[in-house]
């Protein structure tokens, strides 16, 4: 299973909205592939946030870096050629 696939599994799992993976391979070096989806809650953006890092974790990837979390609007996972974009709902939509 690739990379983004695994991470959208662990998202769909813990009931994430609006699963998107947008492939930028070739138009950026900072990444391959983004993967943003929204939360219900702040709450909910935190949890996602754990069970992606958990997951990648059990299969042996570790972030870069994590950004966002504490305050729960917006989330940011950087996997190096997959970086992960965790929106409280509210916040996507501006």
């Amino acid at each position: 299973m690739e990379k983004y696939q695994l991470i959208c599994k662990l998202l769909d799992e813990k009931k994430a909205k609006d699963i998107t993976i947008v492939n930028i391979e070739g138009l950026t070096i900072i990444a391959d592939k983004f993967v943003i989806c929204s939360a219900r809650s702040n709450t909910q953006v935190k949890a996602l946030v754990d069970i992606v890092d958990e997951g990648m974790s059990k299969e042996g990837y570790e972030p870069l870096r994590v950004e966002g979390k504490q305050e729960g609007r917006w989330a940011v996972l950087d996997y190096g050629d997959v970086i992960v974009h965790i929106f409280y709902e509210e916040t996507r939509k501006l």
